[in-house]
This record gives structure tokens, sequence and C-alpha cells, in this order.
């Protein structure tokens, strides 16, 4: 099993390089999900000044969730208060004012790397404090936020008094990939049953037919391409800030974990299968055909060669 780092990568090994030798740059790129990145220098003269830019499509409804007041806990003073053109949010770097080298430098790099982590943070933050005020009460559903971070694709969390329920609307292009992921998805359900990991998070199943949560939304596809993953956040899964972090970094990579092992699987399956080809072709290869010899002969009875 390989699991995918929170952070981007291209982010981290381009601080970490510039940070001890700056130079000038001009870097675009995308992450997962279509998420847009800038990172460049504005004054080539004084490269020790960067600009981390990002563009998320689903923006206006973080913004609704509190991304702001996120990025303003997690960044202060870096975050840009208008952010550059074509993009949502902009942070203002200083090479030479990071911490000095060691422990302290990476995790702030790091910290720099986990931005669209963070700016995805908002609404299950929402979703675990809303939980709170609703188990306080007694009673009581939150709103049911959606997150349209992909084509066709959504995330809906949605808080209640004694869980937070996380939905995400997945799609199988193709008939290989939904194959591969019915077998992926069900080995999850089935694995909770384990008694090693009975406090994990309980995980449902379904194609074509939404859960509850969702059923009474329009637009909602139910044909076999698209599938239906809930997971049930109890409250033991967010109490602490510490494993709330955890529960949100890991819950946000679960669409790229899926589908990644889903190319993983299927590579791994064509190279065994070009490797058994090779092997036929090879016994083919030394296979010689027995080449017939026939006597003739002539009237007198010769032989003839």
């Amino acid at each position: 099993m390989i699991l995918l780092e929170p952070h981007n990568y291209i982010i981290y090994t381009t601080l970490t390089e510039k940070a001890s030798q700056p130079a000038a740059l001009d870097v675009q790129f995308v992450d997962f999900d279509g998420v847009r990145f800038r990172l460049t220098t504005p004054d080539r003269k004084v490269p020790t000044a960067l600009v981390l830019s990002m563009n998320i499509r689903c923006w206006d409804e973080l913004v609704r969730y509190g991304v702001n007041e996120v990025l303003a806990r997690e960044y202060t003073s870096l975050l840009r208060a208008e952010p550059e053109n074509g993009y949502n949010v902009t942070l203002d770097v200083n090479l030479e004012q990071l911490p000095a080298s060691g422990e302290e430098r990476d995790a702030f790099i790091k910290s720099l790397a986990l931005l669209k982590r963070n700016a995805l943070a908002a609404p299950f933050e929402a979703g675990f404090q809303t939980q709170k005020q609703l188990e306080a009460g007694g009673t009581g559903q939150g709103e049911l936020m959606a997150l349209h971070y992909r084509d066709e694709e959504v995330i809906y969390v949605q808080a209640s008094s004694d869980r937070v329920t996380v939905i995400f609307s997945t799609t199988f292009r193709e008939e290989t990939d939904r194959v591969f992921g019915k077998v992926f998805l069900q080995e999850f359900v089935d694995a909770r049953r384990l008694p090693t990991i009975q406090a994990a998070p309980q995980v449902l199943y379904t194609t074509r037919e939404p859960p509850l949560e969702i059923r009474h939304l329009q637009g909602l596809n139910d044909t076999e391409d698209v599938g239906y993953v809930t997971f049930v956040l109890f409250p033991r899964h967010f109490a602490k800030a510490e494993v709330a972090a955890l529960t949100i970094t890991h819950i946000q990579l679960f669409r790229d974990y899926l589908h990644y092992h889903i190319k993983c699987s299927k590579a791994y399956m064509h190279s065994r299968m070009r490797h058994r080809v090779s092997e036929f072709q090879k016994v083919l290869n030394r296979a010689k055909t027995e080449v017939a010899v026939v006597d003739r002969k002539t009237a007198s009875g010769r032989t003839m060669r």
C-alpha cells in the first residue's frame, strides 16, 4: 500500500532549493483535482522575494465555509489581501526571513506546500465545530456543505448531534476502472470488520443510488459510472486537535488514493500480461518444425536425393 503525501512535492522541493540558492523563477503547475499553482519571483533583481498563488475551482464554496479564517490562522502576515490576477489566494514569501536551516525551516516550507490541504480543511473544521454545538444541544442537523472540487464529482459534509458524515461522489469513466474501484471500495467496507481497526470510521459504498443524506438534491447522476462512498466520523475521530488534523488530511486524499491505486493495479496487470506474452513468444521461437523427408525413386527402383 502506497500512501500519498499531503503536501505538494513541487512547492516543497522548489522552496527547499531556492532557500539555499536563491534565483529567479516562474513555475506554473497543476496538482491533483486540477488545482493550479504558480511560484514566481516578480522582481528578478530580488530573487529572495517569492510569490505563491493557487487557483481552485470550488473557491466560492470554500469562502462560505470559512476558508479565509483558516488561511489567516495558518499563514498570518504571508497572506496577501488581494490575490494575484487569475488566482484565488496568494502568499508572499521572503526567503531571507525563513527559519534557520533544520527542522524548523523544513516544517515552515512544508506548511507552505500544504496550501491546498489547509484551504480544503475549512468545511471539515466547520463540520466538526457544528457537531460539538449540536451535541451540546442534544439534537439537530447541520448544513449540508458541498464542494464541487472536480468535474462531475462532489464532496458533501454534514454534521449531526453524534457524527459528521462525509460523502464522496466519484465517477469511473472506464469499465475496467469501475471493476477495480468496486473491488477496492468493497475492501474498505469489509476491512473494518477486523478486530485491529474497529476504531476506524465506518465506510459505506453504493452505486447509482445516492445516500439518504443527499438523495433530496436535484441533478444527481444515477448511472452505473457513479459511486458514492460515505465516511461516518464519530467524535473520537476529531476530539483532539492533532487527531482532527490527521483525519482531515487523510480523508481529503481518499479520492486521489483510490484512483492512484486503480491505475497502479492496471499497470501491474498490463505488465504481467506483457510478460506472459513474451514468455509464449520465446516458446514459439524455440519450437522447430520438422521437415518431412520423402524418398523419390525412378522407374528402375533407384533412389533420387
